[in-house]
């Protein structure tokens, strides 16, 4: 039996039921993992090179939003 194999249980139910179930410390290794990076993600610094791209979106949402009403008039 691998590693993996050794994390995960099949369901009682019979052999019709191909569903495989993660031990639960298993799953709860891997939340915290998935937790952990996530967290990194968030807090890590937007890039500049992001920045400059929404600032340039932006001030071309705002001249369309401009002409827009301009043209309502």
């Amino acid at each position: 039996m691998s590693d993996v194999d050794s994390g995960m249980a099949a369901p009682e139910g019979g052999d019709h039921d191909h569903e495989v179930m993660l031990d639960p410390r298993v799953q709860e290794s891997i939340g915290r993992s998935l937790k952990a990076h996530y967290d990194d993600i968030v807090s890590a610094p937007v890039p500049d090179k992001f920045l400059v791209l929404l600032a340039q979106l932006e001030a071309t949402e705002h001249r369309a939003a401009g002409v827009s009403t301009d043209e309502r008039n």
